[in-house]
């Protein structure tokens, strides 16, 4: 008896050390928000460009009903952060968190998550009144982002938790490309095409960013942010972050956004050349253990996304942008 409380006095102080030493840490993570997190539009009426989208959305808030939904386009044209201000202006600060779930599909996305997660997730009844009184829809919303990645089986699965719980549960289904989604699916959401942004839309936000952050830029700068992105505004505005933090204190011209946004892989290198060449460089670089830790830890998952097929630029910016984080920290 004696040794199985001495047992539990020990757990039970355990996790109150770890949540002693994970205070500072958190602190540090929380100071460090992406542009893109933090210049994500907080109502419907911020999305850009979007102009179908909203008028639907608006009506629906206004009467406090909403559809299953399928948003499709290209990247960084609005999908998920539209649905995500919508929710926040059905449930407010407070409830937010407790009815919307969110899912990245490509990484969640076999039969048991859909028959685990979201079916009690969907399964939960909710109150119709909000903490400040306003009134509130009684249903929940599941968000299932990059849902042309779910497996057949998880769809087909996924199509009979939305006829069973359409009483208390919406779904929000976002993807790329419509035609990966499977025809019952789509039947079932009122479907929105999401464009790639204008060029004046995407102007106008980042001259915002830039006052908003007190920048130095050049037009010329902002036109070629604009060009390089190809109405991805999510890309062009990490790639004004990215110069923003390569030249500090300095007026960021078309130069440095172009040396940015320009890539080894598009002269002509393979991808598995550069990463071969990159990792004798970090080891018998000056970074310590830690950071050539993490670094190579990152290559060998970036080395098997490309014998997987993934797409080279995309994985030599993931990797690129890992190796400027632990260089940063040795400055």
């Amino acid at each position: 008896m004696q040794a199985f409380l001495k047992g539990a006095t020990v757990q039970s102080i355990r996790p109150q050390k770890d949540k002693a030493s994970a205070g500072p840490s958190t602190e540090k993570k929380a100071k460090a928000i992406p542009w893109v997190e933090k210049y994500r539009p907080k109502c419907v009426d911020e999305v850009a460009f979007q102009e179908e989208v909203v008028a639907v959305l608006k009506k629906s808030l206004q009467g406090a009903d909403l559809p299953n939904l399928l948003f499709y386009g290209p990247p960084g044209t609005g999908k998920t952060s539209t649905i995500l201000a919508a929710a926040r202006e059905l449930y407010g600060p407070g409830l937010f968190r407790q009815r919307v779930l969110e899912l990245n599909a490509s990484d969640e996305r076999g039969i048991q998550v859909i028959r685990e997660k979201v079916k009690n997730f969907a399964q939960l009844t909710v109150a119709g009144t909000r903490t400040d009184g306003k009134p509130c829809p009684p249903f929940k919303i599941i968000i299932l982002d990059e849902a042309d990645s779910m497996t057949a089986p998880a769809q087909a699965a996924l199509r009979r938790t939305m006829e069973k719980e359409s009483r208390t549960t919406r779904f929000c289904l976002i993807c790329n490309y419509i035609s990966r989604i499977i025809e019952p699916l789509t039947s079932r959401c009122s479907k929105f095409r999401f464009k790639p942004l204008a060029s004046q839309i995407q102007e106008e936000r980042l001259l915002d960013i830039c006052d908003k952050e007190n920048l130095k830029y050049t037009k010329e700068s902002i036109a070629a942010l604009v060009r390089v992105s190809e109405g991805d505004l999510r890309k062009a505005i990490t790639f004004l972050q990215s110069a923003t933090r390569l030249h500090v204190n300095k007026e960021i011209t078309e130069r440095a956004v172009v040396e940015i946004a320009g890539d080894m892989v598009d002269e002509g290198y393979a991808a598995t050349q550069i990463l071969s060449q990159l990792h004798e460089s970090i080891i018998e670089g000056d970074l310590n253990d830690k950071q050539k830790s993490v670094i190579t830890e990152k290559m060998a998952v970036v080395d098997k996304c490309l014998s997987d097929g993934a797409d080279e630029y995309l994985q030599m910016l993931s990797l690129c942008s890992v190796i400027m984080q632990q260089a940063s920290q040795s400055n």
